[in-house]
């Protein structure tokens, strides 16, 4: 089963709703859960969204099963039921959802498409990660895939396909390789975009429906601006 864009306000897309789950296209900027800027989340946009729509009185129930970092875009799912919660977080954790991002590197990458293994260990003081090639103390091994899927002007285009989900990892890893995303300065782009985003964008979504167990395939259209129009052309 795949998607249309069901609900495109200028806050809000929504790629795919049902009464057990709801699944949007992040912008860069918002962050998926409130934290200590006070900055409206993502999930009270959602909330809103539902209440209007269905014109629902009191409160709405929503469950935030994964996050996407703030300077980054693209698909973020939400339980609707306390019965698709559970069944949602076990099956992100058991890694059952194929996750696919795009990234924008200025360098080219040694190879067509490769296989990265890092251990990366997480420094919450400057929420960073810092990838080794060897395990060390407190690290985490983290595994993607990336191939290279189109060549612009000044610009490479890597679409990544994740094996492992860890703090910062496709950040950290690219950034390894000397293949730092645009726009991202912590991990030493040399400049920062306009807006304050990241050319990182989850792009593809498929796993089994945790209540209706057909397989669903989201397709987020990534945001629109010279470097990401041309990946589409």
């Amino acid at each position: 089963m795949s998607q249309k864009i069901i609900s495109n306000k200028s806050n809000l897309q929504v790629l795919y709703e049902d009464n057990h789950l709801i699944i949007v296209n992040k912008r860069a900027g918002d962050i998926v859960q409130g934290d200590k800027t006070g900055d409206k989340p993502l999930s009270e946009i959602v909330k809103e969204y539902i209440a209007e729509k269905y014109n629902k009185p009191g409160a709405v129930y929503l469950g935030v099963v994964h996050r996407l970092d703030r300077p980054t875009s693209g698909i973020v799912v939400f339980a609707r039921t306390s019965k698709a919660l559970p069944r949602l977080n076990k099956l992100f954790a058991n890694k059952e959802a194929k996750k696919t991002y795009w990234a924008v590197v200025k360098k080219t990458p040694p190879k067509e498409s490769d296989t990265l293994i890092h251990w990366l260990k997480r420094n919450p003081k400057q929420n960073k990660s810092y990838a080794h090639t060897n395990e060390v103390v407190d690290s985490k091994k983290a595994i993607l895939d990336y191939t290279i899927i189109k060549r612009l002007n000044n610009y490479c285009v890597l679409e990544i396909d994740l094996h492992t989900g860890r703090h910062h990892q496709i950040r950290s890893q690219l950034s390894y390789i000397g293949c730092e995303i645009k726009g991202d300065l912590k991990y030493g782009a040399d400049r920062s975009n306009k807006d304050g985003s990241i050319h990182l964008h989850a792009r593809k979504l498929t796993f089994i429906h945790p209540v209706k167990k057909e397989p669903l395939t989201i397709i987020a259209p990534p945001p629109s601006d010279p470097i990401w129009d041309d990946t589409l052309q």
